[in-house]
C-alpha cells in the first residue's frame, strides 16, 4: 500500500497522541476554565505504519516541525471545543502528509516567442531615446 492510499484511509489515527491544554483563542471565560487547545503528536521513527524510506522523507522535509525525539507536533486552538480542535489537527496532519509526498512538477525551459523579443527590443529603444533626449535639455 502506497502512502497516498494510507493517507486517504486515515490509517495513522491509532498512532496519534493527543494532549489538551489551555487555549489563548476564542472562548471568553471558557478559555480560563477548559482545556480546548489540542496538540497532536505523531512519532515518526516509532511508527509501525510507515516504511523506512517514508520515514526518512518525512524526517528530512519536516525537520523544522519535529522535536528531538522525532515527534511531529501540530497544534490547534481555533475553535471553542476540544472535539473541533482535535478534528482540525487531524486534518492538518493529513494535509501536511499529502503536501510532503506530492511530486513536484519538473519545469520545462521555454524560449520567448518572436513577438515578445521584438516588443522587448522596442521598449528598450524607446527608453534609450527618452534618456538621450534628457541629456541635451539642461
Amino acid at each position: 500500500m502506497n502512502i497516498q492510499q494510507k493517507i486517504k484511509q486515515n490509517i495513522f489515527n491509532p498512532e496519534f497522541e493527543f494532549h489538551a491544554s489551555r487555549s489563548s483563542g476564542p472562548g471568553g471565560q471558557n478559555v480560563n476554565k477548559v482545556n480546548t487547545k489540542i496538540t497532536l503528536r505523531f512519532n515518526i521513527p516509532n511508527s509501525s505504519l510507515l516504511e523506512a524510506e517514508e520515514k526518512t522523507v518525512l524526517m528530512e522535509k519536516l525537520e523544522n516541525k519535529l522535536d528531538n525525539d522525532g515527534n511531529l507536533i501540530i497544534h490547534s486552538q481555533e475553535k471553542r471545543s476540544q472535539i473541533q480542535n482535535k478534528e482540525i489537527t487531524i486534518r492538518k496532519f493529513y494535509d501536511l502528509l499529502l503536501k510532503t509526498f506530492q511530486k513536484k512538477k519538473i519545469r520545462k525551459a521555454t524560449k520567448p516567442g518572436k513577438g515578445a523579443i521584438e516588443e522587448r527590443l522596442k521598449e528598450k529603444k524607446r527608453i534609450s531615446e527618452r534618456k538621450k533626449n534628457r541629456k541635451g535639455d539642461w
